[in-house]
């Protein structure tokens, strides 16, 4: 839900790098760093677990952060800018925070998600998710975590669009309207498997050997004394003229 606010304590990072980084991991701790504001970077640590209650609440990866470094009063609203995973365990590995106003609009990327069963479905079609993630602009406080879009109606050939998705009051979609597809409902593709072509054999002259077998012993010999009439007429004819 938009609006949703949550206090995050982090820590005061004073050194980086590969090693530093792998040594937080090992005591529960993410690195990350957090800039805006109007200040410098800094390089920060948060605890993993007070991390991933912040970011799977009510607002989300859209929620806003309240930050406190290492117990200071005065809380720096921020969001979740970007972050990195692990290949194969999934868990989050690193965070860059982002410092913002909550009186001045910010960009986000939302997920769009496909609610209802669609006709087309029912009718044997496929429905596809085209892009899943769209920019919006909007307060930090109206940032929504995600977007509801409707395809029941869908039948099959339907595509619904970005103009298609309904609009929020103070939220304004940046991608193309027009161009941005959501989801489609087509037709299966039906795989047919091609029937084997049949090869007709070419009809062989008397005494002749298909191409790449041996000639049974006996056979293709010419007999000694054809043999040597017909060397007899080559030599007279290479002599003629």
């Amino acid at each position: 839900m938009a609006g949703e606010r949550v206090k995050l304590q982090v820590l005061d990072r004073a050194s980086s790098g590969s090693a530093e980084s792998r040594r937080l991991r090992k005591q529960g701790l993410i690195p990350g760093v957090i800039y805006g504001g109007g200040q410098e970077s800094k390089a920060i640590a948060i605890e993993e677990r007070e991390l991933r209650q912040a970011l799977t609440g009510a607002g989300g990866l859209h929620a806003i952060l309240d930050v406190t470094l290492d117990g200071q009063g005065n809380a720096r609203p921020s969001i979740l800018k970007s972050y990195q995973q692990h290949p194969l365990k999934g868990t989050l590995t690193h965070v860059d925070l982002q410092e913002v106003r909550l009186d001045q609009p910010i960009q986000a990327r939302v997920v769009v998600e496909l609610l209802g069963e669609s006709v087309g479905v029912n009718e044997g079609g496929v429905l596809s998710q085209v892009v899943r993630e769209i920019t919006v602009e909007a307060l930090p406080l109206e940032i929504p975590e995600h977007l509801e879009l409707d395809v029941s109606g869908m039948a099959i050939g339907d595509t619904l669009r970005l103009a298609d998705l309904p609009a929020f009051e103070g939220l304004r979609f940046l991608d193309d309207p027009e161009e941005t597809v959501l989801a489609t409902v087509t037709i299966p593709t039906k795989f047919v498997e091609p029937e084997p072509e049949e090869v007709e054999g070419e009809e062989l002259e008397e005494g002749e050997v298909p191409e790449g077998e041996e000639a049974p012993e006996g056979e293709g010999e010419v007999p000694e004394g054809e043999a040597g009439e017909a060397e007899a007429s080559g030599e007279q004819e290479e002599t003629e003229g």
